[in-house]
C-alpha cells in the first residue's frame, strides 16, 4: 500500500502547497486514510485526532488561500509522541496513570508547530514514560516495525518513528534520552535528531530524567528535520534548562557540501562490538564521505563505557522522584518492566556524585575530541531491529538485553548533551534498514544537518519504503 501524496518529505509537500498546488485539506484526508487503514497492524497511534486534523488542514488552506503563508510547516499534517501535552487532547504518555489525563495547555513546541500553521494527525505510541527501546507498551500494545511487523520499531519514540515509513504522518516528534529519537530512526529506516541540550524546550512534555531529555523531530529526509528544527528551536523562559543562543537558518547551509568537513571516527567505543552487517554498511557510509571530499580519520577519544554507564543512576534517581507519589499508590497501574525500575534501590550521594562526576567527564572527553574535527561518525545501533517480546537479544555472540544493544551508541551523546544524527545508511539481509550517526559540537546543528544531507543526497537508502498491505 502506497501513496504518491505520502510519500512526500516536508519539504516537497510544502513547495507544492506555497504554490496552491496542493490542498493541506486533500494532504490530510489521504493521511487520515492511511491511518485508518494501516493503524490496526502497526499500532502507531494511542490517539488520532481526525476531527483535529480536518480542521487545521481547512484554516490552513483559508489562510493559503487568502495570500497568508506561514512557512513549510503550514499545512502539513504531523503527529506527536504522546509525552507532548497538547491542550484539550488526551496525553497520556504512554501509562495507565494518565491515560485520561487532558491538558489545558499545549507544551511549547506543540505550541510553535501549531503556530506554524501544521495539522495535527494525533499523538503517537511510545514506549511508557519513555522508559524503554522497543515500544512493546503493555497498556497500548506494542508498535510494530512497518518493514517486518513481527519485529519491534525501536523506542521510546517507536510510534513516531513507524507512523514515518509506514507514511502514517508527514512528520513526527519524538523525545530522546538515551537514544528514543534515533534509536527508532535507525530500526525503522528514516532521519531522526536529537538537538543539543538546552537547544528545544522540554515544558510540557512528560520527564524520563530532566538532565538527559530532548526533544526533537523523526522525519523521512535530513531537510525537514531542519524545517522542523528551525521551528520549535530557542530560548523558553517557561524551560530554565534552554539557553539563549542564536538560532541559525538551517536550510541556508544545508547544500554547502562536506568538501574539507573534518569527519572524525571514534573506533574504539563504538566499533567494537557490532553485527557484522552493520559494520559493514557504515565502513562504506565513511568511503562515501571520502569520495564527497570530506577528511576522515580515526579519532580516539578517552571516553568508556564505564564512564557512560555510571551517569544512569541520575536517570533512575530522577524517574524514582517523579513518579514517586503515583507508584506508592498506584504501583499495579505501572508495567512490569518500569516497576522493576521505580523498585530499585535508590542510589545513595555517594553513587549520584559519581554519577554526576562521569557525566561532566563525558562533556570534557568529547569537547576535547571536538577541537580537531568537525562531526563524529558512529554506528547509530549495534544490530537492526529485534522481535517482539525478545527479552535478550545477540549481537555476533553476544548476548544482551534491548537496551544495552540498542541504547549503548547513542546513549554518550545524551551525557554530553551534543546534537546527533541518525539517518538511513543500508540493510541487512533480511531487509532490515541500518543507520549511521552523526554527532557535533554544542549548537552546532547546522553542520551535522549538512554532513547528513550531503550523504543522504549521494546515497539512495533514504528512498527505500517498506511494501505495507
Amino acid at each position: 500500500m502506497t501513496n504518491e501524496l505520502t510519500g512526500l518529505t516536508i519539504a516537497e509537500a510544502a513547495e507544492s502547497i506555497e504554490k496552491k498546488s496542493l490542498s493541506p485539506v486533500e494532504l490530510t484526508e489521504v493521511y487520515l486514510g492511511r491511518i485508518e487503514a494501516l493503524q490496526p497492524t502497526v499500532n502507531a497511534y494511542i490517539t488520532v485526532t481526525a476531527d483535529r486534523a480536518r480542521a487545521d488542514a481547512k484554516a490552513a488552506e483559508d489562510e493559503i488561500v487568502a495570500g497568508t503563508y506561514r512557512g513549510p510547516l503550514h499545512g502539513i499534517p504531523i503527529a506527536l509522541k504522546d509525552l507532548y501535552e497538547t491542550a484539550g487532547i488526551r496525553s497520556t504518555a504512554g501509562s495507565k496513570v494518565h491515560a485520561e489525563y487532558v491538558p489545558a495547555q499545549d507544551s511549547t513546541a506543540a505550541r510553535k508547530l501549531r503556530e506554524a500553521g501544521s495539522v495535527l494527525l494525533g499523538k503517537t505510541n511510545t514506549h511508557e514514560y519513555a522508559w524503554g527501546t522497543t515500544t512493546n507498551n503493555p497498556h497500548w500494545g506494542a508498535t510494530h516495525n512497518p518493514w517486518d511487523l513481527d519485529r519491534i520499531p525501536g523506542g521510546s519514540s517507536g510510534g513516531s518513528g513507524a507512523a514515518i515509513v509506514a507514511q502514517m504522518a508527514a512528520g513526527t516528534m519524538g523525545t530522546d534520552t538515551g537514544g528514543s529519537i534515533r534509536i527508532p530512526a535507525a530500526l525503522c529506516g528514516c532521519v531522526g535528531l536529537k538537538p543539543t541540550f538546552g537547544r528545544v524546550s522540554k515544558q510540557g512534555v512528560f520527564p524520563m530524567s530532566w538532565q538527559l531529555d530532548h526533544p526533537g523531530p523523526i522525519v523521512k529526509s535530513v531537510e525537514d528535520a531542519a524545517i522542523v528544527l528551525q521551528t520549535i528551536a530557542g530560548y523558553d523562559p517557561a524551560d530554565f534548562s534552554t539557553v539563549p543562543v542564536p538560532v541559525p537558518d538551517y536550510r541556508t547551509t544545508l547544500r554547502n557540501g562536506v568538501r574539507g568537513l573534518r569527519v572524525g571516527v571514534p573506533r574504539a567505543f563504538f566499533f567494537g562490538l557490532l553485527q557484522d552487517e552493520v559494520r559493514s554498511a557504515v565502513e562504506e557510509a565513511i568511503e562515501e564521505f571520502r569520495r564527497l571530499g570530506a577528511v576522515v580519520r580515526d579519532i580516539e577519544p578517552e571516553v568508556t563505557r564505564d564512564v557512560v554507564n555510571m551517569a544512569w543512576p541520575l536517570v533512575v534517581a530522577e524517574g524514582q522522584e517523579y513518579h514517586g507519589e503515583a507508584f506508592a499508590t498506584r504501583k499495579g497501574d505501572f508495567g512490569s518492566d518500569l516497576q522493576s525500575v521505580l523498585s530499585a534501590p535508590l542510589p545513595d550521594a555517594i553513587g549520584l556524585t559519581r554519577a554526576y562526576r562521569a557525566s561532566y567527564r563525558v562533556k570534557e572527553l568529547f569537547r576535547k575530541a571536538f577541537e580537531d574535527v568537525d562531526v563524529m561518525l558512529t554506528p547509530t545501533t549495534l544490530r537492526t531491529a529485534s522481535i517482539i517480546g525478545e527479552e535478550q537479544v545477540m549481537v555476533g555472540d553476544t548476548e544482551m538485553t534491548p537496551g544495552g544493544a540498542f541504547a549503548s551508541l547513542t546513549m554518550p551523546f545524551n551525557v554530553a548533551g551534543l546534537p546527533a544524527l541518525a539517518l538511513p545508511c543500508g540493510f541487512d539481509a533480511d531487509g532490515l534498514p541500518i543507520s549511521l550517526q552523526l554527532a557535533g559540537r554544542p549548537f552546532d546543528e547546522a553542520t551535522v544537518l549538512r554532513a547528513g544531507w550531503a550523504y543522504e543526497q549521494a546515497t539512495e537508502w533514504h528512498t527505500r519504503r517498506p511494501a505495507l498491505r
